[in-house]
């Protein structure tokens, strides 16, 4: 199968799906929001489950199943359906194989989590209880890793940051620190075909104050992403980070501004649901046009490549007081595309049942279709112009 990234209609939530192009069609999800009533056959709101379970394979139980699930943070737009859909606890006790297929709960091969994200969000939030059941899934893989050493598919965990204190210190083998990359997938390489640097989380702060900035900015897992149409091809590089906010993009330009290809990306998924927070300080309904952007986090998220796509994963942003998603942050997106001839793409804009799915190219560029919700197959429309020589 060719690799792809699949964005989901969820509305004011992200749920974005990636199918890597190696042999066995390795799959990472990125949050979910899987409301109540997309679950009701009688609403019209899109069923995401039943669009993702279309996307998916089964393992040789039968078991739906993802290679890795990565949870960027524990809103409840992030998290919600993960109880419901998703068997959270050891393999050898999953009790759905006599149900039907589009009732068995998905099997998560590895689970992606970041204490630290963890720790600064309850300073400032009631975890909702999907993400409670997330964090007690991860402390039972994080324990099964040190009472035998090793784990495989269903109990295998990647910690993404150091958590405070050392508490990390003696899991090295499964601890991505700030800076480095992941190669590997549910414990195969992924050379040639995916990479993930992660730039956020920070670790915890030497003074009180930062450390509070940091937990009142949604502290998120951020990532670039770099995804190849086969092996070996210029990746197409894909900036992901949750509802980081203003904060947190303006200290990853003051890390980056001197090697800022580390921020630079083909696709990018506007934090926080094209949220005018994450570029700057003054509230938009308050202040309006007269609110000023900060220049540090514009630019951590201004670093387009030629022919760039940003996606908003929200409802349909209209001019208005809203934010999320608000009109002035996608105004500043496309004061950021316009230069490099690049495309500003919003999920609440689909109609239907339908995703919006990017696939890349050799040359690191990708091509979008919007794929029915009954079949794999659509007609492919180029986003940008194919470009040469523009990628490292």
């Amino acid at each position: 199968m060719s690799a792809k990234f699949v964005f989901f209609p969820v509305d004011n939530g992200d749920m974005t799906l990636i199918r890597l192009a190696d042999n066995v069609s390795t799959t990472l999800l990125i949050d979910i929001h899987i409301r109540k009533a997309a679950d009701d056959q009688n609403d019209q709101t899109p069923d995401v489950a039943k669009l993702l379970r279309e996307r998916l394979l089964k393992d040789r139980n039968e078991r739906p199943y993802v290679d890795a699930f990565l949870l960027s943070h524990p809103d409840k737009d992030h998290c919600t359906g993960l109880n419901k859909h998703f068997w959270l606890g050891s393999p050898e006790d999953y009790p759905d194989d006599k149900l039907p297929q589009s009732e068995k709960r998905i099997i998560i091969r590895e689970l992606w989590s970041s204490p630290m994200v963890f720790r600064r969000a309850s300073k400032n939030l009631t975890l909702c209880d999907d993400a409670k059941a997330f964090n007690k899934e991860a402390r039972r893989r994080v324990k099964y890793w040190r009472d035998y050493g090793f784990a495989g598919e269903g109990n295998r965990i990647l910690i993404l940051g150091e958590d405070e204190n050392g508490k990390t210190d003696d899991l090295s083998e499964i601890l991505i620190k700030e800076k480095e990359t992941i190669g590997k997938i549910n414990g195969c390489s992924t050379s040639g075909y995916f990479s993930a640097k992660l730039l956020a989380p920070f670790p915890k702060q030497d003074d009180n104050d930062s450390e509070e900035l940091l937990s009142k900015n949604h502290s998120s897992v951020v990532l670039n992403i770099g995804l190849s149409a086969y092996q070996w091809a210029t990746p197409t590089r894909f900036l992901t980070g949750g509802d980081a906010e203003v904060a947190i993009w303006e200290r990853l330009w003051t890390k980056y501004e001197n090697t800022p290809e580390e921020l630079s990306y083909d696709l990018l998924q506007a934090p926080h649901h094209c949220s005018w927070r994450t570029l700057s300080y003054d509230s938009w309904s308050t202040y309006r046009e007269e609110a000023d952007a900060s220049k540090n986090a514009r630019d951590a998220l201004g670093q387009a490549r030629d022919g760039a796509i940003i996606v908003a994963s929200s409802k349909k942003i209209l001019d208005d007081d809203v934010d999320p998603p608000c009109i002035r942050a996608k105004t500043e997106y496309l004061a950021i595309l316009k230069p490099i001839d690049g495309s500003f793409l919003c999920t609440g804009d689909i109609k239907g049942c339908n995703t919006l799915e990017l696939t890349p190219q050799g040359d690191g560029s990708v091509i979008r279709k919007v794929a029915a919700a009954t079949t794999a197959a659509g007609i492919a429309v180029s986003s940008s112009a194919p470009r040469a020589g523009c990628h490292d």
